[in-house]
C-alpha cells in the first residue's frame, strides 16, 4: 500500500474512533420528546368545536335530505295502497315520479356527503396544521431538540409529552375564547 493510502486509511479510522466515543456524550446532553399528534387532536377542544360548526353548516341541507327521503316514502305507501285502483297510465306516471324523486334524493344524498367530506378534510387539516405549530411552540419553549410524531412502536412515559402538549392546547384554546 503506498504511503497516502496509509495515512488516508489512519485519518480514517480516527476520525471513525473519536465519532464513535464523542457520539454518547454528546447524545447526552440532547432533550428528546415523543407527541401522538393523532391522540391530541382527536381529544382537543378545537375538534369538538370544528364538528360542531360543520354540523350546524351541514343542518340545512340534512333536513332537506330527510324530508325528501320522507316524500319518497310516503308516495311509495301511497302507491302500494292505491295501485289497485289505478288506472295504467296512472300508475305508469306514479311509478316514473317515484324513480324521479329517488334519483333526487341519490343526487342530492351524493353531493351531500362529497361536500361535507371536503369541508371536513379542510377543517382538519386546519386543525393539524395548528397543532402542530402548538407542539413545535411547546417544544420551543421547554428546549426540546428533537420531537417524535406518530409512527412510534414504544414509547416510556419519561419522554411521552402528549398529555403537557395537549394541556398547552387545551390553555391556549381557552386563551382565545370570549
Amino acid at each position: 500500500m503506498s504511503f497516502m493510502k496509509k495515512l488516508l486509511v489512519k485519518a480514517a479510522l480516527g476520525v471513525a474512533l473519536v465519532s464513535a466515543l464523542a457520539l454518547p456524550a454528546a447524545a447526552q446532553g440532547v432533550k428528546i420528546g415523543v407527541v401522538s399528534l393523532q391522540a391530541i387532536v382527536e381529544r382537543a377542544p378545537q375538534t369538538k368545536a370544528v364538528m360542531d360548526a360543520l354540523r350546524e353548516e351541514f343542518a340545512p341541507r340534512e333536513r332537506e335530505i330527510v324530508a325528501k327521503q320522507k316524500e319518497i316514502e310516503d308516495l311509495r305507501a301511497k302507491l302500494q295502497k292505491d295501485l289497485a285502483v289505478m288506472g295504467e297510465t296512472e300508475r305508469r306516471n306514479a311509478e316514473k315520479n317515484l324513480r324521479d324523486l329517488g334519483r333526487d334524493f341519490e343526487r342530492l344524498r351524493s353531493e351531500y356527503q362529497e361536500d361535507s367530506n371536503l369541508r371536513q378534510n379542510e377543517e382538519f387539516g386546519v386543525l393539524q396544521r395548528s397543532v402542530l405549530k402548538e407542539v413545535q411552540d411547546y417544544a420551543q419553549a421547554q428546549g426540546y431538540d428533537l420531537i417524535v410524531g406518530d409512527g412510534v412502536l414504544y414509547v416510556s412515559s419519561n419522554v411521552n409529552i402528549t398529555e403537557d402538549v395537549l394541556n398547552a392546547v387545551v390553555a391556549n384554546y381557552e386563551a382565545t375564547l370570549p
